[in-house]
């Protein structure tokens, strides 16, 4: 899907250690990107990449439907909380009005924009709720049901996703899917497409909101959820492409 411009937001994190050794502390930090493996797929398959951290998201985020529709064709949002949206330094700290963010990114999926969610610790419900999406207006657009509380599986013996149905996005993709170590639960809207399924719960999810496409995927990216065989997957590559080319392509 060549020149189509995707705005790709979350996957990174900073760390803080505390190391004690006897009577004696030390303390250590840290940077890391989860999106590494599936940037180059995309930049590979020939879409134009717009890459926000999570901590530029924050200030860097567009604000309105208009100013996405005008740069992007289709926002990915991975492991980023609904609160970095919500809440820029304006609305947090001086107690300025803002636009809501979600609300211009739901306005943008009903005008023709593709959206999609990937799982992570804070994505849909996440650790202890607090990807709290399911209190937000992407609650009415994406194709399932997200929940209030803490949504995750962890699967440490590790499941394969199986086919549901066939479409498009797995045109050419072995049906023997590597596994992953787990995913955020959530339900299929009646209309949305349920694709790939783990035990009894959807893994992969699309549907169409207004005039967009909308696409739910129930795990990671990358580690940990994404095990070392998903991210070696021969299938790695053409499977995001071609999820993201046709949410692009609405």
């Amino acid at each position: 899907m060549p020149n189509k411009r995707i705005l790709f937001a979350g996957e990174s994190w900073a760390t803080y250690g505390i190391h004690t050794k006897g009577a004696s502390s030390y303390t250590t930090s840290g940077y890391e990107e989860g999106a590494r493996d599936l940037l180059a797929a995309l930049k590979g398959a020939g879409f134009n990449i717009t890459y926000i951290r999570n901590h530029e998201a924050v200030e860097g985020f567009p604000y309105t439907a208009e100013e996405i529709a005008k740069n992007f064709d289709a926002v990915i949002l991975s492991d980023i909380p609904a609160d970095s949206l919500l809440l820029p330094h304006a609305v947090f700290v001086k107690g300025e009005r803002r636009p809501n963010r979600l609300r211009s990114l739901a306005k943008f999926a009903e005008q023709g924009g593709g959206l999609l969610m990937i799982g992570g610790f804070m994505s849909f419900g996440g650790f202890e709720g607090r990807g709290r999406y399911a209190a937000t207006p992407l609650a009415d657009v994406l194709p399932v049901m997200i929940s209030h509380h803490d949504d995750r599986v962890e699967e440490p013996e590790g499941v394969n996703p199986v086919v549901a149905k066939d479409h498009a996005i797995l045109k050419g993709i072995s049906d023997d899917w590597p596994y992953f170590l787990g995913y955020n639960r959530f339900e299929a809207k009646p209309a949305g497409e349920v694709i790939l399924t783990a035990g009894n719960d959807p893994f992969l999810v699309v549907g169409q909101h207004g005039r967009g496409r909308v696409a739910a995927f129930a795990s990671d990216c990358s580690p940990h959820w994404g095990s070392s065989e998903f991210m070696a997957w021969p299938h790695y590559s053409t499977f995001w492409a071609q999820l993201v080319g046709w949410l692009a392509d609405s």
